[in-house]
This record gives C-alpha cells, sequence and structure tokens, in this order.
C-alpha cells in the first residue's frame, strides 16, 4: 500500500471547541459555523449580473431551520425539490414568491402553490401540462436540459442524455405548442447540469442556454442552477465565483445587444453555501487491524447515519483526529453500521476502494472530526438505520457559543409512528 499525504487542518472547529460540544451535545453532533454561512452567502451574492440578481439557496443541501434563517435574513430566496420543501421553506419565514419548485414528482399541491404565490419550474412535458390545467394564462418556468452536464461523478451529473432532469432540448418546440395551447407565458428558463461541474463546462452550458432563452420570446428570467465546486479536501480547489459571474456578464451583456432583452440572472447554489460551514464531531469507539499486510481501522460513532456521501460515491471529507505527541499511521475511518459500506475514507470517487489516511494513530475514546459536512450530510443521511438515532444539530455562533438547532432524537421517536 501506498503511503498517503498527511492531511494540513482545514476544519473551523478547534480543539477547545470540539471537545465542549462532545462534553454538551454528545456524538456525534453537527455543528455549523454562522460566520462560514454568511461569508459564502455575501460571496455568492458578489456575482455581477449587469440586468439584476436573485440568489437562491437550494435548501436540499440542508433544510435546517437554523440554516434557512441564516440565509432568510440575508435576502436569498429558495429552490425547493418536492412540495415538503416548499412547506418547510414557508415554516422558516419565506414569502411563496421567494420559492421556486423544482421537483422530479409532480406537485400534488400545484394549484394552493400557484394561488398562494409560489414559482412553478416545469420539469417534463408531463409537469407543464398540468400547469397549464392548474394555472391557464399564468406565468411559468421551464427547466431544459441543454444537452449537456458536468459532475464530480456520474452519480452528481444532471445533464445530458444520461440524466433525467428537465425537458430534453430537441422537445423545445413541443414546449411552445403546449405553452400557446395552454395561453401559458413562458417567463423563466432554467438549466442545471450538476454538481461539482468543471467551471469551463459551466461557461459552455450558459452560451446553449442562452441560445435557448433566444428561442423563447417572453423570458425575462435566466436560471443558471448551481454545481459549483467546493474544495472539502485541501488539495480540492473551489469554484471561483467572479471569473463564472464575469463570462456570464459578458454573455448577458451580449444577448442584450444580439435580442434587445435585458435577462435577470438566478443562481440556485446549495454545496457553495455550507458545504465548508458544517462539521461532526464524533468519538473513536474501537481501533482493529487485519494483520501487518492488512489495514487499520479506526471505527467512529459516525458514519451513514449522518454522512452518506462516502458510500454513495466516494466523495471525500476531511477528518481530524485531536491528539498531538503521537506517531501517526494510514487509518481507514469506518462508521458504527453493520454494513461494509459504511466507509468514511474510500479512494476518490471509488465508493468500494479504500483509501487510508495519515493521522495521528487514533486511540479510543479520542475526539474526531469530520469536515465539509454542511451539504448532503444531516439532509441526505441513513438516519435510523441500525436503529442509530438522529444525531442533533448546533450553531456555533460568531462569538464562540452554541445553539441548539435540532436535538438529539430520542430512541422511542425511532418508533413513533409505528403501529
Amino acid at each position: 500500500m501506498s503511503t498517503p499525504p498527511a492531511l494540513g487542518r482545514t476544519l473551523f472547529l478547534t480543539s477547545e471547541q470540539a471537545a465542549e460540544a462532545r462534553e454538551r451535545f454528545g456524538t456525534p453532533s453537527y455543528i455549523y459555523s454562522r460566520p462560514l454561512l454568511e461569508a459564502a452567502a455575501h460571496q455568492a451574492l458578489a456575482i455581477p449580473a449587469p440586468y439584476g440578481f436573485t440568489l437562491r439557496y437550494a435548501m436540499k443541501a440542508n433544510p435546517s431551520l437554523g440554516v434557512l434563517s441564516v440565509f432568510r435574513g440575508l435576502g436569498l430566496h429558495i429552490d425547493a425539490s418536492s412540495d415538503f420543501e416548499v412547506e418547510r421553506a414557508m415554516r422558516a419565514g419565506f414569502a411563496p414568491e421567494q420559492i421556486q419548485l423544482t421537483s422530479q414528482m409532480p406537485s400534488r399541491r400545484l394549484v394552493d402553490f400557484v394561488k398562494r404565490g409560489v414559482r412553478y419550474n416545469a420539469c417534463s412535458l408531463h409537469q407543464l401540462e398540468q400547469f397549464g390545467k392548474a394555472a391557464p394564462g399564468g406565468s411559468v418556468s421551464v427547466r431544459i436540459n441543454p444537452g449537456l452536464g458536468s459532475g464530480s461523478t456520474k452519480r452528481t451529473n444532471t445533464g445530458g442524455p444520461a440524466s433525467s432532469f428537465g425537458i430534453w432540448h430537441t422537445y423545445l418546440s413541443d414546449v411552445k405548442a403546449i405553452a400557446e395551447r395552454d395561453n401559458v407565458r413562458i417567463t423563466r428558463l432554467h438549466t442545471h447540469i450538476g454538481s461539482g461541474s468543471d467551471p469551463e463546462m459551466w461557461k459552455r452550458v450558459t452560451r446553449m442556454s442562452l441560445d435557448i432563452a433566444a428561442q423563447l420570446p417572453h423570458v425575462t428570467i435566466i436560471n443558471l442552477g448551481g454545481g459549483f465546486k467546493v474544495g472539502r479536501m485541501p488539495d480540492e480547489v473551489s469554484t471561483d465565483l467572479q471569473d463564472i459571474g464575469l463570462h456570464v456578464r459578458r454573455e448577458l451583456e451580449a444577448f442584450h445587444e444580439r435580442t434587445g432583452r435585458a435577462l435577470h440572472l438566478e443562481v440556485e447554489p446549495g454545496t457553495y453555501l455550507v458545504a465548508r460551514a458544517g462539521a461532526i464531531v464524533a468519538t473513536c469507539v474501537d481501533v482493529v487491524d487485519t494483520g501487518k499486510d492488512g489495514y487499520v481501522f479506526a471505527k467512529l460513532d459516525t458514519g451513514m447515519p449522518e454522512v452518506t456521501r462516502p458510500s454513495l460515491y466516494g466523495a471525500q471529507h476531511p477528518i481530524e483526529v485531536l491528539a498531538t505527541g503521537r506517531d501517526e499511521a494510514d487509518v481507514v475511518f469506518v462508521g458504527p453500521c453493520c454494513e461494509s459500506g459504511d466507509i468514511l475514507t474510500p479512494a476518490p470517487g471509488d465508493p468500494e476502494a479504500l483509501a487510508p489516511r495519515r493521522v495521528p494513530r487514533p486511540r479510543i475514546g479520542d475526539v474526531v472530526i469530520v469536515g465539509g459536512a454542511g451539504a448532503y450530510c444531516a439532509g441526505m443521511a441513513t438516519i435510523n438505520y441500525n436503529s442509530y438515532p438522529q444525531a442533533p444539530e448546533v450553531m456555533l455562533e460568531a462569538d464562540g457559543t452554541f445553539r441548539v438547532l435540532r436535538r438529539r432524537q430520542l430512541l422511542e421517536q425511532v418508533w413513533t409512528n409505528e403501529v
């Protein structure tokens, strides 16, 4: 086995804060940093847009009320991926007109949502027809698959022929025909090509999206989705939003010169806004090995029930053992579940291969921090697998104090709805 490089500190929690969190809230616990949430939002709000700009938060990344409240206070709007997320966003104080519903599943609440002012984004011809029946004469957005996609893995690619997301671009004539038949005005165009996407691919799709907008004469708003790469690991590079933003600005200005139409810009990042603002405080509960030619395994009390990304597609998260003065070792970190896939350190992009980390050799009882856990962790975890209760969520405020956002689930709550 090759020796992996040692990792530098990439996490926002100090050793003292992590120890306090374990003492007060137990492990595992999610900790979010309000200053980092606000800093990421301010960076995204600074995207240059010549004819107006709306920053939507893709709330599926982390739908916690505490996180939503931070972004609502900064003036962000919401992209919701289900009827349930729409309701959750309104509960968090967002006005219906600040929420856009972009869902794989046709809405069961469409008539009610449209009456209340929720913006609807039709993601299939069937959904567009549904909107025409629910709101004839209304204005709608359509999500178009522009024919290209890009993601850090195939499972995070939401564009191109292998993706079911959006209306395939060659069906644009069908879109226009349905809109004309039902007296529907398509005033907003939406494209989204994937998560962790290549900036150069993102720029290409911008031009392709504007070419589609040119064929929809009533479009006044173009939503280019999200998918901005965030460097969770020390060797990963985050997307330069100013670089992308300047390119988009030039494209919008050129479109205005060609067509006379000044398009309002929307983007809807999720990961970019929350990923690095979250961490999981955990405890090393056991250390085992498989002999001199095998591996050293550190078993943590966190894993699939809190962070499923490594098991799903080999995603990488920084992991820090809070110990000093020890020899280092190559360590594979695993979770508590009776499941061979509960691995926190798979090879990049390959959930079936192991990639040990060079860290101080863990001991039972050590505090361990899993970083980059603000996005698609609490909101996309296999909670209650092996009947592990859902972990609490806690906000680290700017003054260094902790505030509970969600209490740890009680064991009785795991089976509350059983009859």
